[in-house]
């Protein structure tokens, strides 16, 4: 049996910290994985700065809710679960996630928690594990699953390198060029392909 893992933003949905980056105009708040590699640092920076603008949990829900997925992410999702048990492997969190799940047919999500005080003001969050996508998958193939994964930045390196088959997708040219052991796509069709490149199975577009 093959598993399909895909990381969440970047790849299906939009960077929700980026759109709300936008819509509060807190430009420190664009930051990524893209840019900052070490998780627990960019996320202890996420919170100082939404303390120090008084926003609150419902204030960032209130911006998810107006999102949608990435053109063409619905018909890839649909496409990918004809033909694989598909897992997203993301590390969003369950509070940001509901509306644009429910978008993409609640595919099963794998993420993390925020702790929030009675007044809705994100005082910390909570990590499934540590590495939980390499974990993920290192898990899958204690079940033997065969997992082809696909992801576009640092924080998804380690689930495609534990993958039997890891592709980046939508990456910057800095991943790009630090990881050039995996294939590089930018558009759903081609990602199509290398799953079916990367499959055991004989399947078709």
């Amino acid at each position: 049996m093959e598993i399909a893992c895909l990381d969440l933003e970047g790849v299906l949905v939009p960077e929700i910290w980026i759109a709300f980056a936008e819509k509060t105009g807190i430009d420190a708040l664009k930051a990524t994985t893209r840019d900052i590699p070490d998780y627990d640092v960019l996320m202890k920076q996420r919170l100082r700065i939404l303390d120090e603008h008084g926003l609150k949990l419902s204030d960032i829900q209130e911006v998810i809710a107006t999102l949608k997925p990435l053109e063409g992410a619905v018909e890839f999702v649909d496409w990918l679960r004809e033909r694989f048990q598909v897992v997203i492997l993301s590390d969003t969190f369950y509070e940001f996630s509901q509306p644009l799940m429910r978008q993409l047919g609640f595919p099963t999500l794998l993420c993390h928690r925020l702790i929030t005080d009675e007044t809705d003001r994100v005082v910390d969050y909570q990590l499934r594990q540590k590495d939980p996508k390499r974990q993920s998958v290192l898990a899958f193939k204690s079940l033997y699953y065969r997992v082809i994964a696909a992801g576009d930045s640092y924080n998804d390196t380690t689930m495609l390198s534990e993958a039997h088959a890891g592709i980046l997708f939508h990456a910057p040219e800095n991943v790009i060029r630090e990881f050039p052991q995996f294939p590089a796509v930018h558009t759903f069709e081609d990602l199509k392909r290398e799953f079916i490149k990367a499959s055991s199975r004989q399947l078709s577009l």
